[in-house]
Parts: C-alpha cells; sequence; structure tokens
C-alpha cells in the first residue's frame, strides 16, 4: 500500500497566505514562503501553493515567490491557479515546482490535460476540481475559485481529467472549506471509485481524526489549512493518528 501523504495547503492572494470559509471571507495568516518552510520542517510530505486571485496576480512575482521557497524547502511543491497554459506550466516547473495544479482552464478547455500530460508526463499534473452538493444526491464542479458553476458533474468531471491524462486529483468541497467540520466523506468515496489515479482530499479538516477519516475513503492524501495556520493541530499529530488508525505514513 502506498504511504498516505499529509499536505498542508497554502492559499495565496496578493503575496499573502490568506483562509477563509467556503470560499470567503479571507484572513491574513503570514508569508507564504515562511510557511511553506515552516511546515517542511514539520514534516509535512508535500506543500500544495494556491494562487486564488490569479487574475489579479503579477506573474513574475509568483514565479520569484516559488523560486525563494523552492531553495528553503526540500519537499515537493505543487502550484496552481490561473495555470492555462503549457508555457505557464513550464514556467512554474522552471521555477521550482515539481507539480502544477489548475482547474478552471481545463473545465473550458479539457484538451489542456493531455497537452501538460504529454510534455511534462502526468506526474506533473494535478487537476483540482472544486465540487459543491446540488441537493439532488450529486455534486457540480465549479470554476474560477467556486464562483463560476460549469454545469459539469463532479464525479463525471473526475473520471474525465484522469482519462485524459491527469495524475492526480485535488479535490475540494466548497460547502465544507474552512468549517472545520471534516470533508465531505461522500464526495470522497465517489470520485476515489470513479479513478485510477490519486486523490487528495481538500475542505473541513478540523482535526487529525479528520484527515485519517479522508484516507480512510480511499484517498491518497489529506490537505489541510486551518488547523495548521492557527496552530491549532500540528502534522505530527496528524500523522500519528494516521498510523493509529492503521494507515502507512511517513513519520
Amino acid at each position: 500500500m502506498l504511504r498516505k501523504r499529509i499536505i498542508p495547503c497554502l492559499d495565496v492572494r496578493g503575496g499573502r497566505l490568506v483562509k477563509g470559509i467556503n470560499f470567503e471571507s479571507l484572513r491574513d495568516c503570514g508569508d507564504p514562503v515562511d510557511a511553506a518552510e515552516r511546515y517542511a520542517a514539520q514534516g509535512a510530505d508535500e506543500i500544495v501553493w494556491l494562487n486564488i486571485s490569479a487574475g489579479e496576480e503579477d506573474w513574475r512575482g509568483l514565479l520569484e515567490a516559488v523560486e525563494r521557497a523552492a531553495v528553503r524547502v526540500d519537499v515537493p511543491l505543487c502550484i496552481g491557479g490561473g495555470v492555462s497554459s503549457v508555457d505557464q506550466a513550464r514556467d512554474l516547473l522552471n521555477a521550482g515546482a515539481d507539480k502544477v495544479s489548475s482547474n478552471s482552464a481545463p473545465l473550458d478547455r479539457p484538451e489542456l490535460i493531455g497537452e501538460l500530460a504529454d510534455r511534462f508526463g502526468s506526474q506533473c499534473v494535478v487537476i483540482a476540481i472544486d465540487a459543491a452538493a446540488d441537493g439532488d444526491g450529486s455534486w457540480g464542479a465549479f470554476a474560477s475559485a467556486g464562483r463560476r458553476p460549469t454545469g459539469r458533474d463532479a464525479v463525471a468531471w473526475a473520471a474525465e481529467a484522469a482519462d485524459r491524462g491527469a495524475g492526480e486529483l485535488l479535490v475540494t468541497s466548497i460547502d465544507t472549506d474552512g468549517t472545520l467540520g471534516g470533508y465531505d466523506i461522500e464526495l470522497l468515496r465517489r470520485i476515489c471509485r470513479a479513478v485510477g489515479v490519486p486523490v487528495i482530499a481538500s475542505g473541513g479538516a478540523g482535526g487529525p481524526r479528520d484527515l485519517a477519516s479522508a484516507l480512510q475513503a480511499g484517498a491518497q492524501a489529506a490537505l489541510a489549512a486551518s488547523i495548521f495556520h492557527d496552530g491549532v493541530h500540528t502534522i505530527a499529530e496528524v500523522k500519528q493518528e494516521v498510523a493509529r488508525c492503521g494507515l502507512p505514513t511517513r513519520m
């Protein structure tokens, strides 16, 4: 069995680390490069850095920040937010990212997934899926940081993204994001059953037990932000809980 991964998430806006609830009410949580270094030292298996206001950001400034992080951090970096072309992905990888994540652009032009996979390899391509419950037992996939419904079924889109070459899926529940009430476990189960690639659970972790539950539901990795940024729990505490559940992890 592959070892499960624990991943802190850095939502970055205007060069600052932020966190919100249901993708709104953002609050400042410090410098993202400092946070990445701190989490790597604490035992994070990977760092996900999401540029959540990509259309408003200075691309060169983002690349410079990624370069600084890559020098200071010795765990894989997955960078996303506004990636809509092979050239942008290349820039991020050249700056020091190990993987690139994209959400909105592939929803608008699914062919981008295959283009990225053909150029850089599927192992570098993470497709982010922001999903919200439709109220009828299904979930819709949203673009533009959760602001734009696409009419696509999230589970079906996950399967299509994997078929097109995504090496990994980052699945965030908009409904549970930032609530500290736990992940949408049924959404995770449905997507994990529908695809043959690793799934990263995101959105709603309130404590170590929540991350362990997501991994037990089939996710290969669990991502959290608030509990780490606010110092409520450490990565070590999460890994201890995962180990107590009988799941392999890097201690």
